[in-house]
């Protein structure tokens, strides 16, 4: 592990081997696991070498949640561009996708959305500059959407986009906290919410 690392190093390959190390340190054991010693130990570098890509903890906490955001646009990109599914089916999956995702990754979803980063002021500029476009990704996509006339044509597209997040943030919230544990549950408050918001079109 030791030697592949250094040779990724040499090939300036150390900060992604790092993120994906130090993501599966947060989802392993939360934001308190995580430390630059401990990172550069499971990886098998010097202390020295993980300052050259992050200059404390809170650099490199905020460099994972932007990965976090990062993963999650690829995941909403691929699901919107899947032209095998219909205009409804790619709704329905963006919503159970989001709640798996926070499922599969708990400590990650809080750091992303937690006040650990985003309270008083505590993001960094890295962390906004892909957070922010994370976001504006789904309102695009509920623009999308609304063109397409499944979601409702008169309400505010960044409000109803941040209301959409807003539910599928709650269920995530609800399973993390272990208030649903029930996968039962969970399932059937994500195909709610999905006939909710697919419904108000056609009363609208």
């Amino acid at each position: 592990m030791t030697t592949k690392t250094k040779t990724s190093y040499h090939h300036g390959d150390l900060r992604p081997t790092l993120l994906i190390a130090a993501t599966e340190m947060v989802n392993e054991g939360g934001v308190e696991a995580l430390s630059l010693r401990k990172l550069a130990e499971k990886v098998g570098v010097s202390r020295t070498a993980t300052y050259h890509h992050f200059k404390d903890k809170h650099d490199l906490l905020c460099a994972v949640a932007a990965q976090g955001f990062a993963n999650w646009q690829d995941i909403e990109q691929a699901i919107f561009n899947d032209c095998s599914l219909s205009t409804h089916e790619r709704y329905r999956k963006f919503v159970f996708q989001y709640i798996e995702f926070a499922a599969k990754n708990p400590a990650l979803y809080d750091l992303m959305f937690g006040s650990t980063l985003w309270k008083d002021g505590k993001s960094n500029k890295n962390l906004r500059d892909v957070a922010y476009p994370a976001f504006q990704h789904q309102v695009d996509m509920t623009k999308a959407w609304q063109e397409n006339g499944i979601l409702p044509r008169s309400e505010n597209t960044l409000r109803l986009a941040q209301v959409t997040w807003g539910t599928m943030h709650g269920i995530a919230r609800l399973l993390i906290d272990g208030i649903y544990a029930d996968a039962s549950s969970v399932e059937e408050m994500c195909e709610c919410a999905v006939n909710l918001f697919l419904n108000a079109e056609k009363t609208a």
